[in-house]
């Protein structure tokens, strides 16, 4: 299993604009989340391993956090011609199943994880009421193959800290997964 680091955006980015399709056919941009006082940006798809081994935690993170007044919103910006697991009808399949309470994004042209400069799956994102970046990294310290429990408590302690008011601690460890699957040719710079 390749193993690949979140590229560590730096702290204080305003974060990139988006306008994608969520699985139920509605368009989502940044700007329907301007009355939350945290967003959170994960970077996922349906077959990586990394995913899947955080999934369910992930889900009831996201569905927790969306009722404490944060924002959330999942993005698949994986090449589904070569991986047709990660195909929007499949996403949504799986937004059913994990009973999804936030939106789950296709980024066809793999545009926004440029933006973002998303590297691996899964990738997460904390951005303040400011939408500035107060937290990149793992969701927990956990992995497919170790006996660390998932938890989430990495992101969690970053969300809670923003919604406090508070900078999240700048010890912050990069996600590791798999690297988002570019479509040829498309691999952006940090890639590789």
């Amino acid at each position: 299993m390749v193993r690949t680091p979140s590229t560590m955006l730096p702290l204080g980015t305003e974060a990139p604009d988006f306008s994608l399709p969520n699985v139920d056919g509605q368009t989502v941009s940044l700007a329907d989340f301007d009355n939350s006082q945290a967003l959170v940006v994960a970077f996922v798809c349906n077959h990586c391993p990394f995913v899947k081994h955080l999934a369910r935690e992930f889900a009831e993170f996201g569905n927790e956090y969306t009722g404490k007044g944060a924002a959330v919103v999942a993005i698949s910006s994986n090449d589904v011609e070569n991986y047709p697991d990660d195909s929007p009808e499949k996403m949504k399949a799986e937004a059913t199943a994990r009973r999804y309470k936030f939106p789950y994004l296709y980024d066809e042209t793999q545009e926004v994880a440029k933006e973002y400069a998303a590297a691996c799956t899964p990738d997460f994102y904390v951005f303040d009421k400011d939408r500035r970046l107060a937290y990149r990294g793992q969701f927990d310290g956990s992995r497919p193959d170790s006996s660390v429990p998932v938890t989430g408590e990495d992101l969690r302690a970053a969300v809670d800290a923003v919604l406090a008011g508070n900078q999240p601690s700048d010890e912050q460890r990069p996600s590791i997964g798999c690297n988002i699957k570019w479509k040829p040719g498309n691999a952006p710079s940090y890639f590789g």
